[in-house]
């Protein structure tokens, strides 16, 4: 499910930006350059109060910033990693490096929730963020999200 979301032109494996606003506006800019979300400054604005409610950064370097809002056409999700880490309020106070910025129109309730939740798991896996750190094309990284191995493990957690 995860990987039938993330296309390549939703990936940016060299994030170079100053914080945490200016990357997800970043990403935010891939979903809405695709048509899945028709007004960016909304639904960033949208992802940022939800900062505020609490860091969606998760520790070991991973944020999932993410939102629903009437500007998204469709669940999507986009991904962007950064050379240099990104203070993101972090739990653990470690930069972040690994960003799953996910976006959903305000009607997806228990999708965005279950997806929410996938990603979550999925990222529990010290050899699938190494290997994200490591991936040096969009192809690649769309492939270790989608290996099987991963889905079987996630399902049995």
């Amino acid at each position: 499910m995860i990987s039938e979301l993330l296309q390549d032109n939703f990936i940016d494996l060299n994030l170079d930006v100053p914080d945490k606003a200016t990357a997800i506006n970043k990403l935010s800019g891939m979903l809405c350059g695709s048509g899945r979300v028709s007004d960016q400054n909304h639904f960033v604005s949208a992802v940022l109060e939800r900062e505020k409610l609490g860091s969606t950064a998760i520790g070991a370097g991973i944020a999932i910033p993410h939102a629903r809002a009437n500007t998204v056409n469709e669940v999507s999700i986009a991904f962007a990693r950064a050379s240099h880490g990104i203070d993101f309020n972090s739990v653990d106070g470690d930069p972040v490096n690994l960003i799953f910025l996910l976006a959903a129109p305000v009607e997806s309730g228990s999708l965005y929730l279950k997806l929410l939740a996938r990603i979550s798991r999925l990222l529990r896996y010290q050899d699938l963020i190494d290997d994200l750190k490591k991936a040096t094309t969009k192809e690649e990284v769309i492939k270790i999200i989608s290996r099987p191995f991963t889905v079987f493990n996630i399902f049995l957690k």
